[in-house]
C-alpha cells in the first residue's frame, strides 16, 4: 500500500518537474529575447 502511494507521488513529481522545466526554459528564452532587443537596437 505504502509502495503505491511512493509511487504515484514519483509520477506526479516528474510531471511537477518536466512542467518546471518546459516553463524554465520559456523564461530563459523570454528573458535572452529581451537582452537581444535592449542591447541591439
Amino acid at each position: 500500500m505504502m509502495h503505491d502511494m511512493m509511487d504515484s507521488m514519483g509520477g506526479m513529481m516528474w510531471g511537477m518537474g518536466l512542467i518546471g522545466l518546459v516553463f524554465l526554459v520559456l523564461v530563459v528564452l523570454a528573458i535572452a529575447a529581451l537582452a537581444k532587443y535592449v542591447f541591439f537596437r
